[in-house]
């Protein structure tokens, strides 16, 4: 008998220790912002808004300093941090300034924290007035950028 009292005189406190726990989990961020040199559709300084549409498959859009750009991205880990496959169109400049317009696949790697790079091989869709008659116009270029991105 007495065993049994103690059971649960020590069932009893250790659920109301255990109720006092407050198990309150953050949601999954599932947007983020990322600003940096190249980024924006391959603008000098740019910035693009990423966001989740299911666990791995999301979509972007950027601009910055004389270009925009957008994409379609399936990350490798359910999550808005991880690094992810991309196809992307970045189309560099305005009016007179319009240099090209580039279509591709990309590899995007985010760090575990905040920093951020890619690189891939884009697809020439037309070149504008802003690009240097004397220049090669090939029709495959690497595209690259790096910057900063912060879960929103």
């Amino acid at each position: 008998m007495e065993k049994i009292i103690l059971t649960v005189f020590l069932m009893t406190i250790s659920l109301s220790m255990y109720s006092q726990i407050d198990n309150y989990l953050e949601p999954e961020k599932r947007s983020c912002m990322t600003l940096g040199v190249l980024q924006g559709g391959g603008s000098l300084v740019g910035a693009d808004f990423e966001t989740l549409l299911s666990n791995k498959f999301g979509v972007q859009i950027g601009a910055g300093l004389f270009g925009y750009g957008a994409g379609l991205n399936f990350h490798l880990k359910p999550s808005i941090r991880s690094s992810f496959f991309g196809l992307q169109y970045w189309h560099q400049g305005f009016g007179s300034s319009y240099a090209q317009s580039v279509l591709g696949p990309t590899y995007v790697y985010r760090g575990k924290k905040w920093f951020t790079a890619q690189i891939g091989l884009g697809y020439v869709l037309g070149y504008g007035p802003a690009w240097p008659s004397a220049a090669a116009k090939s029709p495959v270029i690497l595209m690259y950028s790096i910057g900063a991105y912060f879960p929103l």
